[in-house]
């Protein structure tokens, strides 16, 4: 099992000097988390969503956390693959650059950028977006895989013009055939869907352990069962990769409460921006009891679920998911028995998520650095013992 931690570069209070400091305060997180011996970082890509990501370009940050590690993979995760953010040949040049400046350490996800404001800051139809993710990623694949390129699908035809030098994408990445690609998956078929497409799935996990069990169990199965026939490449990435949502300190109830504020925000800030909310959070809820407020949400949107009054989800636990903080908050020894559990599960990584919009970038450190001392050593001592 790997370790890895993600960053949505949240900001409770953004103004021009907040900003840069965020930034370069997920920058040294990065860093310092090489220094604890975390697999992986992952960068998301959103555009114009205030509060909720300031990752605007991911590539760049990630760039830069490449230039200052040696080891640590560089995850790309995930690219907003519709046309008009980023055009599939754009994409297969850049991340293979950053393969090369990374020597080889990069994954690459794509996802959908799902929300009404980021389509109408870049011209995106949204009603094109998941039929151009998918053909995005086989051009990737495609392009990384041939010298020479051409492209023939349902939504592109790419062709050098007539008399010219066949299309070339470089540089060549460093990982032969190519990186392995991922998909976004915030609903059981999506996490189906990359599982047809041969692609790693980078799983929400604030539903809960029984959701991430669940749409685990959909992968394998969709893996152990597919035709081949909608496969994005010759070369296949079974990757179950499920987020974990942490804080880790000495005192249990501190970090129980820094990391409920923290979710409380985050999912104030998807209700916002992607379920058309009335005002964006502001992260002042400092005087709050933000455990049991979480909790009580958590209960009211179960039960007007289960009233009809909310979207009927194939799962359950989907409607109140970004409520639900029965996650790796407390001690060491609660973040060991959590992960205890996605082992048990199947997870094949853990995808930390520690940098909240209202969580102190002292904290954020502690938290990394107790993972590093403790919770990593845990499973690789019981992995070295297997």
């Amino acid at each position: 099992m790997k370790f890895s931690m993600i960053f949505e570069a949240q900001l409770a209070d953004p103004t021009p000097e907040t900003e840069r400091q965020l930034i370069f305060d997920s920058v040294e997180q990065a860093v310092f988390a090489e220094q604890m011996g975390f697999d992986g970082i992952w960068a998301v890509e959103h555009h114009g969503l205030e509060h909720y990501s300031h990752m605007s370009a991911p590539e760049l940050f990630l760039a830069t956390v490449a230039a200052k590690t040696s080891r640590i993979r560089i995850g790309h995760g995930a690219v907003c693959m519709p046309f008009n953010y980023n055009f599939p040949t754009r994409v297969a040049e850049k991340a293979a650059f950053l393969d090369v400046l990374s020597n080889g350490r990069l994954n690459l996800g794509a996802a959908r950028g799902g929300t009404l404001q980021e389509a109408a800051l870049c011209n995106v139809d949204p009603e094109r977006t998941a039929a151009e993710v998918e053909e995005a990623l086989r051009i990737v694949s495609s392009a990384w895989r041939s010298e020479d390129f051409s492209w023939h699908g349902k939504l592109l035809d790419l062709e050098a013009p007539k008399g010219n030098a066949p299309l070339r994408i470089l540089p060549r990445p460093v990982q032969r055939p190519h990186p392995p690609l991922y998909l976004a998956s915030t609903k059981p078929d999506t996490v189906v869907h990359s599982a047809d497409l041969g692609v790693g799935a980078l799983i929400f996990g604030f539903a809960g352990l029984d959701s991430v069990a669940h749409q685990h169990k959909l992968y394998r199965e969709r893996c152990e069962t597919r035709s081949g026939e909608n496969l994005v490449s010759d070369v296949t990435n079974d990757q179950f990769v499920a987020l974990c949502p942490t804080i880790a300190l000495d005192d249990a109830k501190q970090a129980k409460e820094i990391g409920a504020r923290g979710q409380r925000f985050f999912g104030e800030s998807i209700g916002y921006w992607h379920l058309g909310g009335a005002e964006p959070p502001t992260g002042d809820t400092v005087n709050e009891d933000n455990v049991a407020f979480m909790r009580d949400r958590a209960e009211s949107r179960a039960a007007a679920y289960d009233r009809g009054e909310l979207p009927q989800y194939s799962e359950r636990s989907l409607a109140s998911a970004n409520y639900n903080i029965d996650h790796a908050y407390g001690t060491v020894e609660t973040a060991i028995d959590y992960v205890t559990e996605l082992e048990r599960v199947g997870v094949d990584e853990v995808l930390c998520l520690i940098q909240m919009g209202t969580v102190p970038q002292e904290v954020c450190l502690e938290t990394i650095r107790n993972w590093g001392e403790h919770v990593i050593p845990h499973f690789r001592a019981k992995e070295a013992r297997s």
